[in-house]
């Protein structure tokens, strides 16, 4: 089992309602998230220990960088969207329009050959019913839709890749399960590769140089780290309880920064809710995937 360090190196005080989509930024040296529900976008500069906050005109689920360093690539809650954090120009490729059917996009990644994999959830049971969502990859450059893969979910999560390409791995938290799939084929039923636990749900994950899948469990208080093989790893027991996504990131790749949420909680009782989580080896990460635009 990995020796995991009991306490975080250091805290980000974010104080978001809903924090996800953590991505670091290496040439930028910094760490780009979302506050899913205050529409807004943020960055913390990791030299200076800065935070800023970027408001954005609707919901911005996740986020991934692209080859040109001075645009990033938005999941917004109804569609797709070139961004400029120094003009502040949003580019929108293309819309879905989900809102309006009760559901937006959720988490996304990029995998290791530039497409952009992103979910759909359902919000509103009453305009869309359970499982009416789906999971996209968006492929470079950007100029045609994206292709739907599989219908059939409820909260799209934990999307993630093998550091050789071989494997997605994809969670629909309401199942309480991460599934594993070929990278490359039709994603099909996929295989089951872990199960949380009751009252724990699957929320983000990523990959790290040793192909070792972390994942934020959902009222679970904690984040797990499985083997290749599915098997535990090791745990990080933390002080909030709405754990949302993981990244690796720093200079070095050795940190593991870990979002949470606040929605619905007494701060007065989990005063870190909202915050984001550093911690410290032993692991090394992946440089995040760019999307290509050219």
């Amino acid at each position: 089992m990995l020796a995991l360090a009991p306490q975080p190196a250091f805290i980000i005080p974010s104080q978001c309602v809903l924090a996800e989509g953590p991505v670091w930024d290496d040439r930028a040296g910094c760490l780009w998230f979302t506050d899913i529900q205050q529409s807004q976008l943020l960055c913390w500069h990791h030299a200076t220990s800065r935070l800023e906050r970027i408001a954005l005109p609707e919901r911005l689920g996740s986020l991934a960088l692209t080859d040109d360093p001075q645009r990033l690539l938005l999941a917004m809650a109804n569609g797709f969207a070139l961004f400029t954090p120094a003009s502040g120009r949003i580019e929108w490729l293309h819309r879905l329009d989900l809102e309006a059917q009760g559901m937006r996009l959720n988490d996304g990644r990029v995998d290791r050959q530039g497409r952009f994999w992103t979910g759909a959830m359902v919000e509103d049971d009453a305009r869309a019913p359970a499982e009416r969502g789906s999971l996209y990859r968006f492929d470079p450059p950007g100029t045609a839709p994206p292709e739907a893969l599989r219908g059939g979910i409820s909260i799209s999560n934990s999307i993630c890749f093998s550091p050789d390409s071989a494997h997605a791995y994809f969670a629909d938290s309401t199942k309480g399960r991460i599934l594993r799939y070929p990278a490359n084929g039709p994603p099909g039923d996929g295989e089951l590769f872990a199960r949380t636990e009751p009252g724990s749900a699957p929320d983000g994950s990523d990959v790290d140089a040793a192909g070792r899948l972390w994942n934020a469990e959902w009222g679970g208080s904690r984040v797990t780290a499985y083997n290749p093989d599915g098997t535990v790893a090791g745990r990080l027991s933390l002080p909030v309880s709405q754990v949302t996504c993981v990244a690796f990131g720093g200079p070095a790749l050795d940190l593991l920064f870990v979002t949470s949420a606040s929605e619905g909680l007494d701060r007065s009782a989990e005063p870190h809710a909202g915050d984001v989580l550093v911690y410290e080896g032993p692991f090394r990460g992946l440089p995040a995937g760019r999307f290509r635009l050219a």
